[in-house]
């Protein structure tokens, strides 16, 4: 299953297998949805709005299983569940990281970009958050204080998606400057050339097997890219497009945003 905040403010599920939507839109929010995330134990998902709340969904019916939290943020950019689920981090365009309790209470408030916040990921131990930033930067936080760890710096432009690879030894980012660039966690440096897209990126993925890397961007295409020869390669950005696949073409789509579920079929 799949589940797509629009900016025509409404939610809608998908069967990924059929193409079908599942059931009517869920509705709630009155602004434009920027984010989303499934629960680990794919129970809930959280949107966050243009209009700066947050919302708590039951994918079995569409509804809104808590009252919507304000988050101060402005627009929210970003929304993610920590591994074990009992809360969930958000950012936007105060610059600022708040973590939050499940019903909604404000559990710490994380400041220190200089620009929105736009992705953010956690550590599998719940240990560190690291968040993506129009100020052009990565950082990684300890989740308890809030304490700036590290900065990453190389991008050009605003990062727009992070993930963390499975053994969680690379960061992956994706940029307006129109690059997917990868991240050595121990060095704290970035390992091989960018990997790039004709346009501004938007989003990426990484699989559970973590052998390749997903990209989509304004270009209208998504690449799937091999980690591995991503990692050999430096200086022959051909070398790596011949690991590409353009697994497709994205138009006419008012969809701002997307979340899949690993352990629904």
């Amino acid at each position: 299953m799949v589940v797509s905040g629009s900016a025509d403010r409404g939610l809608r599920l998908w069967n990924v297998k059929e193409g079908d939507v599942v059931g009517g839109p869920w509705e709630g929010h009155s602004a434009a949805v920027r984010c989303l995330d499934w629960s680990p134990n794919t129970r809930e998902i959280a949107s966050g709005s243009e209009n700066g709340t947050i919302r708590r969904w039951n994918p079995n019916t569409g509804r809104q299983i808590a009252p919507p939290i304000e988050t101060g943020h402005g627009r929210v950019h970003a929304v993610k569940y920590s591994p074990r689920g009992d809360k969930f981090a958000s950012g936007g365009n105060n610059k600022v990281i708040r973590v939050w309790s499940k019903d909604g209470k404000l559990l710490i408030e994380i400041k220190g970009h200089d620009n929105s916040v736009r992705s953010l990921c956690w550590s599998k131990d719940g240990a560190y958050i690291f968040s993506g930033s129009g100020d052009m930067t990565i950082r990684k936080w300890q989740s308890i204080d809030g304490k700036e760890l590290v900065v990453l710096r190389g991008h050009t432009s605003f990062i727009r998606s992070i993930c963390l690879s499975p053994d969680e030894r690379h960061l992956v980012s994706a940029s307006s400057d129109c690059s997917v660039r990868i991240w050595d966690l121990k060095t704290n440096q970035q390992v091989g050339d960018p990997l790039l897209h004709d346009d501004d990126l938007l989003a990426l993925a990484i699989p559970s097997d973590g052998r390749y890397i997903a990209s989509a961007g304004k270009d209208k295409k998504v690449y799937v890219w091999s980690f591995e020869a991503a990692l050999k390669q430096s200086g022959n950005q051909v070398r790596v497009r011949a690991y590409i696949a353009v697994v497709g073409i994205i138009s006419n789509c008012s969809c701002t945003t997307a979340t899949h579920s690993s352990t629904r079929s």
